[in-house]
């Protein structure tokens, strides 16, 4: 990682975070969704406090020598050294040059404050931090609080203790995006003669450098006899001239968590649902809706109403007995409000379940988690809704009734004429009954073919055409019928696919466009 960092590169990292936090709300854990926003507020917090000061740390173990190390680039005895360890039980202040740092040491939270006017270190703000070894809880908790706000971090420790886990496993290696914000010094090396001195220098940077913080500078000092001191005011004074540090530190924490939340990403979302998909899951939610149910009443009714304008007119009454299949539905030209099919039940909430899980399973198998969770549950919690839109959905639907056919009319008018004839055939054939009965001489009867009488040509013959033409029309009724039922079912399907598109495909998608924008804004936090 680069030791340093333009503002605008940071305003970028951190724009990148707000996004990722964005995407993350309602998706990731809370934990880590608070640990990303309360990052991007001790940002803002910060920056608003400015970069002419620099916050460097002296941290270390218990009995390292770092309140001697204070004291010696201090030039003063304000921190407490004594045999009794742990000695430092709060933070300790020191501020260089013409700036008060009154509000960064307020928001810093550290009371025992102290000031040297020495040009030579303006803008230098030195802490003096407890033993992050401490035995006492409260001082652990202190150092843990101050390793998130400070903005350099100078890590001080002793030929005996240099390679302890509490360090390297609890804050260097967690910090190892940090190297850029970071000073190694091993005190105490008038101790050592020059053979250890080499050896332990050797095998400090050897253990840094497996921590993740390459090339990290050490320097050797003694608070005792003032050697390294020099170097390490050096050191410290060249990062605090760069008025770098803030910067430096906040974009390591950007790319911390950058790094932290990678781990949610590196899946493909697919290129969305495509037609057959669609299709399928339109299929499920049409069944569920109960789309046959109601592409069967319109042919059924097509028939029947068919049966009554073209019917044979002796059995023609009681196609009137049954109810129009349509109207039991609530469903046709003059319906309103809600239809009155089976109220969805267990059934039919299980099959939405099971389309929705089958489209989100697919579309999101490559991400990892919590996303799969994420997009089905943001799909799969308004499946009531979903149920009602269906219903409402069909309830709009144009499927039936319309203009009659105009063949309807000339069957029926074909079939009143044969009734007609009929009624005729029998009025006369009842006459000529009468006449003979009061033994009156009838008139002559016309016939056909010299062999059957008019009067039962026309009863018979409108009876028989009539009972024949009705069991014709009958069939071409059922072709309309089926003609009618497809283009129910187009309608109906059209509507359930745009509750589907509107319930179902959109929020999927939204909810993998929300990873993408996550994962190239985390990808960005990352970026050097």
């Amino acid at each position: 990682m680069k030791t340093g960092h333009e503002p605008a590169k940071l305003d970028r990292k951190l724009v990148a975070l707000r996004v990722a936090a964005d995407n993350a709300e309602g998706r990731l854990d809370d934990s880590e969704l608070n640990a990303l926003l309360a990052l991007l507020t001790r940002a803002g917090e910060r920056l608003g406090l400015g970069v002419d000061l620099t916050v460097v740390a002296l941290a270390g173990a218990t009995g390292s020598g770092k309140s001697s190390l204070f004291n010696g680039l201090v030039g003063a005895d304000l921190a407490e050294v004594g045999v009794r360890r742990p000695t430092t039980s709060s933070a300790r202040a020191c501020v260089w040059g013409s700036a008060d740092g009154s509000p960064l040491l307020d928001w810093l939270q550290v009371p025992h404050r102290h000031h040297v006017n020495d040009a030579a270190l303006d803008g230098l703000v030195l802490l003096d931090l407890p033993d992050h070894d401490s035995t006492e809880l409260e001082h652990r908790v202190e150092v843990d609080r101050l390793i998130e706000l400070v903005d350099l971090f100078v890590w001080v420790v002793d030929p005996q203790k240099y390679a302890d886990a509490a360090l390297h496993d609890g804050y260097l290696r967690p910090l190892a995006t940090h190297a850029p914000v970071s000073l190694m010094v091993l005190n105490q090396v008038d101790l050592l003669s020059p053979e250890e001195r080499r050896r332990c220098l050797s095998d400090l940077a050897r253990l840094v450098e497996a921590d993740g913080m390459k090339k990290l500078p050490v320097v050797a000092t003694s608070a005792r006899t003032g050697e390294g001191l020099d170097e390490l005011r050096s050191a410290i004074h060249d990062r605090v001239e760069q008025r770098r540090a803030v910067t430096d530190r906040l974009s390591a924490d950007a790319h911390q968590m950058g790094l932290r939340l990678s781990r949610f990403c590196g899946g493909d979302p697919g290129k969305g649902i495509d037609r057959g998909e669609r299709r399928d899951l339109t299929t499920a939610l049409a069944d569920a809706a109960g789309v046959h149910v109601v592409t069967e009443a319109v042919a059924k009714s097509h028939r029947r109403d068919a049966a009554l304008a073209t019917g044979w007119p002796v059995t023609r009454w009681l196609r009137k007995l049954r109810p129009d299949p349509l109207k039991r539905l609530h469903l046709g030209p003059q319906a309103a409000g809600p239809t009155s099919l089976r109220a969805a039940g267990a059934v039919e909430r299980a099959q939405v379940e099971s389309s929705i899980r089958h489209v989100t399973k697919r579309e999101t198998a490559d991400l990892p988690d919590p996303w799969p969770t994420a997009a089905h549950d943001r799909v799969a919690r308004h499946t009531g809704a979903i149920l009602g839109e269906l219903d409402a959905a069909v309830s709009r639907t144009e499927i039936g009734g319309g203009d009659r056919p105009l063949w309807w009319r000339v069957a029926g008018a074909i079939q009143l004429l044969l009734i007609v004839a009929a009624v005729v055939g029998f009025l006369w054939l009842a006459l000529l009954f009468g006449l003979e009965w009061l033994q009156i001489p009838k008139p002559p009867t016309p016939d056909v073919a010299d062999r059957i009488p008019v009067p039962t040509l026309l009863l018979v013959g409108g009876l028989l055409a009539g009972f024949v033409l009705g069991a014709v029309f009958a069939l071409f009724a059922r072709v309309g019928a089926a003609r009618r039922r497809r283009r129910a079912y187009k309608r109906l399907f059209e509507e359930v696919d745009g509750v589907a598109a509107e319930r179902v495909i959109r929020p999927l998608e939204q909810e993998l466009q929300a990873y993408r924008d996550f994962c190239e804004a985390v990808a960005q936090a990352q970026a050097q």
